[in-house]
């Protein structure tokens, strides 16, 4: 399993081509930059290692302790932390879930204390109309979280065959009593 460090490098590494093929697909600078900032938040803060005590915890700093029921709920290299589009989905509604109680918590009081108006049952009707207003910033930023995630996983994985691979390859041959 490669270190922090490693996936910080592959991150890097994979960044040009991820900015080139972004910009191809879509042929707009605005929609790669939307990826790209996506992919490097998912490279080194929003990843599959966030179910252990890992650079990208540590990253989060003083707000780090959002993840520890998620660090507590998740078996590390499981499928929804590990899992392609599951792991970056449920690492989504995760984050999600704290945003929304933050906001439960918050809103209320800028309402008594600022008189911001805000009713609490459009909420889901304009982030539905924002989706589909722009979708393609949706998918940009969606694409770009998962290939960050996937970046890290498919490292994991080859790392761990390869090194299977090795311990089969130097396992010395019993010979057989006769």
């Amino acid at each position: 399993m490669p270190s922090g460090r490693t996936h910080d490098r592959i991150t890097l590494i994979l960044l040009p081509p991820i900015a080139g093929a972004s910009f191809l697909v879509s042929g707009s600078g605005k929609l790669t930059l939307l990826l790209l900032a996506s992919y490097l938040f998912s490279g080194f803060l929003f990843g599959p290692d966030l179910d252990i005590h890992s650079v990208q915890y540590k990253r989060w700093g003083y707000l780090r302790w959002l993840w520890l029921p998620y660090r507590s709920m998740i078996r590390h290299r499981g499928w929804l932390s590990h899992g392609l589009l599951i792991g970056t989905i449920f690492r989504l509604f995760y984050l999600a879930s704290f945003l929304l109680l933050a906001a439960i918590m918050i809103i209320p009081i800028l309402q008594s204390f600022w008189g911001i108006d805000w009713d609490w049952r459009l909420w889901p009707q304009q982030a539905i109309a924002l989706w589909q207003q722009y979708p393609q910033v949706a998918i940009a930023i969606f694409l770009g979280l998962e290939l960050g995630a996937m970046s890290h996983s498919c490292s994991d994985w080859i790392g761990s065959a390869y090194k299977r691979s090795r311990k089969v390859a130097q396992k010395p041959v019993k010979k057989k009593k006769r």
